[in-house]
């Protein structure tokens, strides 16, 4: 969403990380890959895209489609973090590499202010300027969200190909909706 006139960031906006780790531990989430997350990730760890996806994520419903996200560890922790850090900081993710700046928070100066409970990054350090936040924003329209159910990769496992019916089978519970709670996962 290109910045409108008189856009509260138009002065740019002050985030700076405090490697809290917040946004990577501690909470479920999600951390939603697009197609060039995917090949970067298993480039990374030399596997086919079927194989990342079976070892490191899981398919998500979210109501109109289908997201790859990353798995997370038994307590909550991002499945990459491991030893105090992103064991994979190089190739992460477009989301995690753009947070805070996401359209859901640059909405209104109280979507972004809110953040800053949950981040005590926002609002503080380094001022982002309103090109650099915008091109956060155009990233991810250039690069959009990976639907399983949509590929017609047969490189993808098994339950992540295209359904071939298009109701579920009987008594076959419903799929839960898919929302993220944690700002950076």
């Amino acid at each position: 969403m290109p910045m409108q006139n008189g856009s509260f960031y138009s002065n740019g906006l002050r985030f700076s990380c405090t490697e809290c780790s917040l946004c990577c531990r501690f909470d479920s989430g999600y951390v939603f890959l697009s197609e060039a997350d995917l090949e970067r990730l298993s480039a990374h760890f030399g596997l086919a895209r079927a194989q990342f996806i079976e070892r490191y994520c899981r398919i998500v419903d979210v109501g109109v489609a289908s997201r790859v996200t990353l798995r997370e560890q038994t307590n909550l922790d991002c499945i990459f973090w491991k030893g105090g850090g992103c064991s994979v900081y190089e190739a992460r993710p477009l989301q995690c590499r753009s947070f805070p700046f996401w359209s859901a928070h640059l909405d209104s100066r109280e979507d972004w202010d809110a953040l800053e409970k949950e981040c005590p990054g926002i609002n503080v350090g380094r001022l982002h300027s309103r090109h650099r936040i915008e091109q956060w924003l155009d990233s991810r329209r250039e690069e959009p969200l990976f639907d399983p159910r949509h590929s017609t990769d047969d490189q993808l496992p098994r339950d992540a190909r295209p359904q071939t019916e298009a109701t579920p089978q009987p008594g076959t519970p419903p799929q839960p909706q898919a929302t993220p709670r944690n700002p950076g996962r």
